[in-house]
């Protein structure tokens, strides 16, 4: 274990900034292995004769359960011992368990092994924004947030237009013969390859070094759950709002993305080779972009003394995503749907950095991979398990027609998107309240 330090001078730049970019290539892997899923829905579900309601649990529930299962109890041996091994571990087990999906011959076994894959990456994001809090400055934090956020759309990017690009050369749909595997469908052979690229990155973490925990003088060396729990009823209003306004904002993301390739399939008629190539390119300009301007303007916001900075960066994004998201998927032409869902993905990737460092500032040390851990398990709860099912929900038993999709898309998006701003200023509220409580 490390020992903490208190007033010591922050790791040099260019060790903060490399762990950074390294953390951010796993986040990029995990959502590799999450969009790839999104963009084989359609396949998937003619090989298994699977339901969109059935496709959508396959997406978001069964990365909700690893929550349940290991997310908080490796949220909280990361709160009291090595960050770096827990992440390098948890990418290995991921990879392997994405590997397992090619195997898959029924939706059961692809749903078991997508589990796999959700308890393997149950271990990254407490645990890396932990190290980060270590690794960099409060009005650094924010930047650093949304390089490590850039991960998402990068991941979703590449898992498009290297997906779209392997489609073109070995359709969904076909079958291969490979050695050991025997006959295997394009879609199997897509998560096989998946698997490859985190068992290297796994290797590549052991370079990264494990900060020294910041600590002030009073906190303990390792946070009892009772004060864990006082803690967090003291500041409830900030942290729940925060937290259901950001699981709000991922229920639409997650809903739409969940939904996009097949919105493009269905509505406009393109294949999963142009789709890939055409909105994955969207994803990697718009997302990453928006990512990394949000975290540094966040940064600059809470470097000029402006209160609660961190979350006006944020107010802004979440406030121009409500029409965004309801008018995308009603637009006539692919374009113009195109051109609103780059939008989106901008204002989406804007928000995290300055929301995931006010969590962060916040939360005494010893307490911050678990209060990540649990903010985890809330947007995944509500975000990754209802953003693509009450798309899929809406689309079977209100619709009634997979053709309606859009419809279904825009529906759910009216709801969520307005909810999730004022979850997100009653947060702000509370962030305010608990900072005048802290001057007292």
């Amino acid at each position: 274990m490390q020992p903490p330090v208190t007033e010591t001078a922050w790791p040099p730049a260019r060790t903060a900034w490399f762990a950074a970019i390294v953390l951010m290539l796993a986040n990029t892997l995990a959502f590799v292995d999450r969009q790839a899923l999104a963009l084989l829905v359609q396949p998937i579900k003619q090989d298994l004769g699977a339901s969109d309601t059935a496709m959508s649990l396959l997406y978001g529930l069964s990365f909700t359960m690893f929550y349940v299962m290991v997310g908080l109890p490796v949220a909280r041996l990361a709160d009291r011992s090595n960050r770096r091994n827990i992440i390098a571990f948890s990418i290995f087990l991921w990879s392997i368990a994405t590997a397992a999906c090619g195997l898959a011959r029924s939706f059961g076994t692809l749903f078991a092994a997508r589990v796999a894959v959700g308890a393997g990456e149950g271990g990254l994001s407490p645990s890396a924004y932990s190290m980060l809090s270590d690794y960099f400055p409060r009005n650094k934090l924010a930047a650093a947030m949304g390089v490590y956020q850039m991960g998402i759309y990068l991941g979703g990017a590449l898992a498009l237009v290297l997906g779209g690009i392997i489609a073109g050369s070995i359709p969904p749909t076909s079958t291969i013969d490979l050695p050991v595997f025997g006959a295997t469908k394009g879609w199997q052979f897509m998560f096989l390859l998946l698997g490859i690229p985190g068992v290297l990155l796994s290797l590549l973490l052991l370079v990264v070094r494990e900060p020294a925990r910041r600590v002030s003088g009073g906190d303990q060396e390792i946070a009892p759950l009772s004060a864990f729990f006082r803690h967090l009823g003291g500041r409830k209003a900030a942290y729940f709002g925060i937290g259901l306004g950001f699981a709000l904002m991922i229920l639409v993301g997650n809903g739409t993305g969940a939904w996009i390739p097949a919105f493009f399939e269905r509505r406009f008629g393109w294949s999963t080779a142009e789709i890939g190539a055409k909105y994955g390119l969207i994803v990697f300009f718009c997302g990453t972009s928006g990512a990394l301007i949000g975290g540094f303007v966040a940064s600059w916001l809470q470097g000029r003394g402006i209160a609660r900075g961190n979350l006006w960066a944020a107010v802004v994004g979440f406030t121009v995503m409500i029409p965004i998201t309801i008018a995308f998927p009603l637009m006539p032409t692919p374009e113009l749907a195109l051109a609103l869902i780059g939008a989106m993905n901008f204002f989406a990737g804007f928000n995290f950095g300055g929301g995931l460092a006010t969590l962060q500032e916040l939360t005494p040390n010893r307490m911050r991979a678990l209060v990540s851990a649990g903010y985890m398990l809330l947007i995944n709860l509500i975000g990754a398990t209802l953003g693509p099912t009450a798309v899929a929900l809406v689309t079977d038993y209100w619709f009634r027609d997979p053709a309606a999709l859009h419809y279904a898309i825009s529906f759910t998006c009216a709801i969520a998107s307005p909810l999730s701003l004022v979850c997100l200023l009653i947060g702000m509220a509370g962030v305010r309240r608990a900072q005048r409580q802290a001057e007292l």
